[in-house]
């Protein structure tokens, strides 16, 4: 085979490899705590993916305890690595149990939000919404966050990830945070709902 001809097949290999990743960015939500990570939302979107014909390879870069910040400074590593084609951002729970400022919740996803479309990648914007306890005032302004986001950068919006189950306390750990395992289906079929559009058989 001709030298030129090789690489173009390697290039066009190696092009049609990264269009095919699908990077799961997120906190203990979508690390799985507290539960199997063969149980959690990330796996089971890659089982759900591979049996209706979608040809993603899903990689899970998240971590328990992560904030927005903490997103923001590790974005970059995970872009390079994965070269994602499309990128679930699913972050600021934990900005929001803190009570850190939505200055910096806004700032930290619309950077993240810039450079995953800046490598070329489909965002998905996963929210949450905080407990009454945290006061009207913040919560209303933790959640228009979201949506202020993708509005303005124009990508999908999943407004709350827990969205028709958060009332359901069986659907919970003993700590009232987390999903159990008999939950993360659900949360599969709130993510699926959002990510649909953005997913290409070819």
């Amino acid at each position: 085979m001709p030298r030129f001809l090789f690489l173009v097949l390697v290039f066009f290999s190696g092009a049609l490899q990264a269009q095919t990743n699908l990077l799961v960015f997120g906190d203990s939500l979508s690390a799985g705590y507290g539960i199997r990570s063969e149980e959690a939302w990330p796996t089971l979107l890659a089982q759900r993916l591979k049996a209706q014909g979608y040809p993603y390879t899903v990689a899970n870069a998240s971590i328990s305890g992560e904030t927005s910040g903490g997103g923001a400074s590790r974005l970059g590593a995970a872009l390079t690595r994965f070269k994602p084609a499309i990128v679930i951002i699913e972050l600021g729970a934990n900005d929001g149990l803190r009570g850190l400022p939505l200055t910096q919740l806004r700032d930290n996803l619309g950077r993240m939000i810039r450079m995953s479309q800046a490598a070329g990648a489909r965002v998905l914007l996963v929210g949450m919404m905080l407990p009454p306890n945290y006061g009207s005032e913040y919560t209303r302004a933790f959640a228009a966050v979201y949506a202020d986001l993708g509005r303005s950068h124009k990508v999908a919006l999943l407004p709350f990830l827990f969205e028709g189950m958060a009332a359901d306390r069986a659907a919970f750990q003993a700590d009232g945070l987390h999903p159990t395992a008999s939950a993360q289906p659900r949360l599969l079929d709130n993510v699926w709902r959002a990510l649909l559009p953005l997913l290409r058989k070819t």
